[in-house]
């Protein structure tokens, strides 16, 4: 056969071949932080709700034309919303060439029965028929709803029948698509967190659909992965909280159709800025400054490590076993790059209890050092010993205790007096962290019990003696690495002794005495 039939043959088939159908994606977002009147008010709904929005429109296809956010709107408007997008919907079904597809979020206020909106109620039914009545070809229903409570913020209000959606079983078209991907179990809270400004659900569904949950790191997200990653993502924050663990389910039917994809961050790369993790750490990633909303997190045992972001300026939290970086990105729309650890400060995890970066809020370890302390009166020569210490820190106050022990002497003509000092301290202070410098400024309560011995022509017996002092000082941590850190203290001390003059009259005298340390701490 020649080359012009071969050319002609391949022009036919193409001609004959059908185009491929275009994808149409819809979505209707709603949250609302006002449930029922019993109902303690939500904090972070309607936030979530725009975190989804902005995520489907900006690397998940939908087109702002197609996309609605209801935020704080009751049952009826969102019921009129869902049955227009609906309408929409019906029209371009129609066309041979495009496949539709719906997404439906909610997060807010809910009990088996229904959706609680400001007052107002939309029955699950309701919702499960909007959604599988749709003529669109995929359909996904995403509730995050349940109770309300303190800390991790329990969703709802009252003690219900568990939440329940539609069972998978229930009959669909044959080539319908249909799933519902709800926040938590049947007899479970879905809880939020005052720290991420979130629920733990959408935040770790968010950070999914951002490119964590890329399992295959092919460079789209499909729902498998996406409900993959928020489920144990999920599940591994929750078991922290006093309202316990939170399971996220998943029920659907694929029927007629392959994996849906929710968002694509390879494709959108141009728009956004693509931004690589070192392995093995966790990172938070807040907007604009430390202060900032939480615009993701992502788990150090995350498996993709590649993100895509809206661009912008963030600020950047790593966190290891034995300590943490801080510091700031400028991520750019079609740039691609790494963290640079080398370029952030690092801190361990010792100086973030006086940062509050560090959720136990509190450090505390072993110092051991040696002082030197100028004479007292009867001790002629200065007093040099070791220290051994233990700190406790809590915010930007501690405490210290202190053991002691020096040894000093006095000579002359007539007698040779030895002396052992032993001392117990107590150290109250307030630090200041400067980088890898702490300063600190205190005050010290302690005694010191004072044993001379004498050598001498006639007989003179030891002696001991109790002497209480108070000591302001001030002192200097450098930090080292994992933990460890250098000690430097200056105090000046006033001890009050009971002294005799020549003719054996006692009395309270305050001597004073300058004490320089140096020591080596370890913080846990």
């Amino acid at each position: 056969m020649s080359a012009r039939w071969i050319a002609i043959c391949l022009l036919c088939a193409l001609w004959a071949s059908p185009a491929a159908a275009r994808i149409e994606r819809f979505a209707v977002v709603i949250g609302h932080n006002r449930g029922a009147p019993d109902e303690a008010e939500l904090q972070y709904a309607e936030t979530d709700a725009a975190r989804v929005h902005d995520v489907l429109l900006q690397i998940g296809d939908v087109s702002p034309l197609n996309a609605v956010l209801l935020r704080g709107r009751d049952a009826g408007f969102v019921r009129s919303a869902v049955l227009s997008i609906n309408e929409r919907i019906r029209q371009l079904s129609a066309a041979a060439d495009t496949q539709v597809v719906l997404i439906v979020y909610f997060s807010g206020h809910a009990d088996a029965q229904a959706l609680h909106l400001g007052g107002s109620e939309l029955p699950l039914q309701e919702l499960r028929q909007l959604a599988t009545g749709s003529a669109a070809d995929f359909r996904l229903v995403i509730v995050d709803a349940c109770r309300s409570g303190a800390l991790t913020r329990v969703k709802g209000g009252r003690r219900l029948p568990p939440f329940a959606l539609p069972a998978a079983a229930e009959p669909v078209l044959p080539s319908d698509g249909i799933a519902f991907l709800t926040a938590s179990a049947s007899a479970e809270d879905a809880q939020e967190s005052d720290e991420l400004q979130s629920s733990f659900f959408t935040h770790a569904l968010v950070t999914g659909l951002l490119g964590a949950a890329d399992a295959d790191r092919d460079g789209n997200v499909v729902l498998d992965e996406a409900y993959r990653y928020a489920y144990g993502a999920t599940l591994r924050a929750t078991s922290r909280t006093w309202a316990g663990t939170q399971h996220p389910t998943f029920q659907y039917d694929l029927r007629g159709r392959g994996e849906l994809t929710l968002t694509r961050p390879a494709a959108h790369a141009v728009e956004r800025a693509t931004i690589s993790f070192p392995p093995g750490l966790g990172f938070v990633l807040l907007r604009d400054s430390s202060a900032g909303r939480v615009a993701l997190e992502l788990e150090p045992s995350a498996q993709t490590r590649s993100l895509s972001l809206e661009p912008g300026r963030y600020f950047v939290r790593a966190r290891s076993a034995e300590l943490m970086y801080e510091g700031m990105l400028d991520a750019k729309s079609g740039v691609a790059r790494g963290i640079e650890l080398e370029r952030m400060e690092r801190i361990d995890y010792v100086r973030l209890v006086r940062k509050g970066g560090r959720a136990s809020q509190l450090a505390h370890g072993p110092l051991i050092g040696a002082s030197l302390r100028t004479a007292l009166p009867n001790a002629e020569r200065a007093c040099l010993g070791p220290t051994l210490g233990y700190s406790v820190d809590v915010s930007h106050f501690g405490a210290r205790a202190k053991l002691g022990t020096c040894w000093s002497a006095l000579d002359n003509a007539v007698v040779q007096t030895r002396v052992a000092a032993y001392d117990v301290e107590l150290q109250l202070y307030h630090a200041w962290e400067l980088g890898r410098v702490s300063l600190e400024v205190g005050l010290g309560l302690g005694v010191s019990l004072f044993q001379q011995r004498f050598e001498t022509r006639g007989s003179a017996p030891a002696r001991l003696s109790a002497v209480p002092f108070i000591a302001p000082g001030l002192g200097a941590q450098v930090n080292v690495s994992s933990g460890y850190y250098l000690d430097l203290h200056l105090g000046a001390e006033t001890h009050f002794l009971r002294l005799q003059d020549r003719n054996a009259r006692s009395g309270l005298d305050a001597a004073f005495a300058v004490r320089t340390s140096v020591g080596v701490g370890k913080y846990f």
